[in-house]
């Protein structure tokens, strides 16, 4: 095993052309539905004082002919703004991958948003590893019954490694709990870690 003290890679969706369509149609959409949403409240004014008129006309009901004047008034526009929200939102689900930098004893991961936006995720300090293994390993099997759902981490977009990667877990321990991270790496960087790591710390297939 040979080991770099600098070492950087990617785990990128298999379907990124697909999903990067996606990402744009609902970042669009939500842009669209913010525009509406403060197209409408330009008139929220006038609205309210023809509204506030009618009402005095009235003064026994003035208070639920307000409501029912307001309410459907405002409900669209507090509809568009969920549903832009959402949107903004939901867009973040499609294209994303993973950058993987080992630097010296750790390794950084970052989540990265239609190749632009990057969002630091959590380290890997290789003195606090405990066990690195393949996930189509019987020792894969035993590990992650140890593990509930939200302890297991997984730092790949895809669900098949592609061309010349493979899938690896590795159990990480910190000060309050232990977490299980999945990658999708080339064997370099798995050999980084082992290295850093220790050999013993490796789960053999």
């Amino acid at each position: 095993m040979v080991r770099d003290g600098f070492y950087e890679e990617s785990a990128v969706s298999a379907r990124s052309a697909k999903e990067a369509k996606f990402y744009l149609f609902f970042k669009i959409f939500a842009i669209i539905c913010g525009v509406v949403a403060v197209f409408l409240l330009t008139f929220a004014f006038p609205f309210i004082r023809s509204a506030t008129e009618t009402a005095n006309e009235d003064p026994a009901n003035k208070t639920e002919i307000m409501i029912f004047a307001l309410l459907p008034y405002f409900g669209v526009v507090l509809l568009f703004i969920a549903v832009g929200v959402g949107s903004w939102f939901l867009k973040n689900r499609f294209n994303v991958s993973y950058d993987y930098t080992f630097v010296e004893d750790e390794l950084r991961i970052t989540r990265v948003f239609n190749g632009k936006r990057r969002k630091f995720i959590m380290r890997l300090y290789a003195d606090r590893i405990l066990q690195i293994g393949w996930m189509d390993s019987e020792a894969f099997d035993r590990a992650v019954r140890g593990f509930a759902k939200k302890k297991i981490k997984r730092f790949t977009p895809n669900r098949e490694p592609s061309e010349g990667k493979e899938f690896i877990y590795v159990i990480h321990s910190d000060s309050i709990e232990k977490t299980m991270c999945i990658l999708e790496c080339r064997r370099q960087l798995l050999e980084n870690l082992v290295m850093a790591a220790g050999r013993n710390k490796l789960e053999r297939k």
